[in-house]
């Protein structure tokens, strides 16, 4: 696998929750700094390395509800 793409979502909570496409790799963090840290590990705790991927993806998503 040469590339892996993370779908993050801000929390309701607060933070940041990320998941892969194609992967079951799931993680989240309080902010973006540390999110990257936190896909790091999980992406190196998933694979093997032989099968690590040679670049990671993040599509940031925000959604917003406003009345009119």
């Amino acid at each position: 696998m040469s590339e892996l793409v993370f779908i993050v979502e801000e929390s309701q909570d607060g933070g940041f929750f990320a998941r892969a496409v194609g992967a079951s790799i799931i993680t989240q963090a309080e902010t973006i700094e540390e999110l990257k840290t936190m896909i790091k590990d999980a992406v190196k705790c998933h694979f093997d390395e032989n099968a690590l991927p040679s670049l990671i993806h993040m599509h940031v998503t925000r959604e917003e509800t406003f009345a009119l």
